[in-house]
């Protein structure tokens, strides 16, 4: 199944990262959070990639076309510039690298892969949040309620501990837990065709025009997550991310 994830917004809130480069290169263990997203998807099977750029693009075309070459050893001929590349460690993956404007919305940055997406069902993300979802369950229950839409519903990891008090005394603390006080939609969504008549132009916003409406009409669906998800929306929570991979305690990491 095709993937698109929205790689354009200006990530204003990591601002100290994302001055010369968009936050879905932002870095969590020296790999590129956008990398980490696609290797969950790789490892169900969904190798066929549609990034939609915006904000500094170029650094992920960059990124992408320098990819095989500094992957292994090469051997460089001075003389005629040729580079010959050493057992490269390349993943299998097709990506389509779809400029889809700076200003544009995220409905819109849907709305312009359309001509890649529209004759079948497609997988949709964020380019700034991991998780550990089954992405194959999550397909099989988007294609079981028979809708036009599939969001994953998480619960957000709390920015505090908990107290757990009994009798005034601090019976249990709980650093972060995830919290029970209500759902979101943490991306990893899938989508019908369909779901392009709902986006008309680049300010069509996906959330707004597309999922809102689609829940009055009783055309969206939410896989309920109880695992891990985390955003990469401020600071706090790219040295978060970082943690968890340095101890190699990352939860998001399903692929070998």
């Amino acid at each position: 199944m095709k993937v698109a994830i929205l790689a354009g917004g200006l990530g204003t809130r990591l601002a100290e990262e994302t001055e010369i480069r968009p936050k879905p290169m932002v870095e969590v263990g020296n790999y590129p959070i956008l990398w980490h997203i696609m290797k969950i998807y790789s490892h169900y099977g969904h190798k066929e990639f549609f990034i939609a750029l915006g904000y500094r693009g170029e650094v992920i075309k960059r990124y992408f076309l320098d990819y095989y070459t500094l992957q292994g050893s090469m051997t460089i001929d001075i003389s005629t510039g040729g580079v010959r590349v050493h057992e490269p460690h390349c993943e299998d993956w097709k990506v389509h690298l779809i400029d889809t404007g700076l200003q544009t919305q995220t409905g819109g940055r849907i709305k312009r892969l359309e001509p890649w997406l529209k004759d079948s069902t497609f997988c949709a993300t964020y380019g700034d949040g991991v998780s550990n979802v089954d992405i194959h369950a999550l397909v099989q229950f988007h294609k079981k309620q028979g809708k036009i839409a599939t969001v994953t519903a998480v619960r957000p990891p709390a920015r505090f501990g908990e107290l757990v008090i009994e009798n005034d005394q601090v019976v249990e603390f709980v650093e972060k837990p995830q919290v029970g006080e209500g759902w979101i939609n943490g991306g990893f969504m899938v989508l019908e065709p369909e779901i392009f008549r709902y986006l008309k132009d680049d300010q069509s916003i996906l959330e707004r025009d597309g999922l809102e409406v689609l829940a009055k009409e009783g055309q969206l669906a939410a896989y309920r997550h109880d695992g891990f998800w985390q955003c990469m929306d401020t600071l706090r929570d790219k040295r978060l991310l970082e943690s968890l991979w340095q101890s190699a305690n990352a939860p998001w990491k399903v692929w070998k």
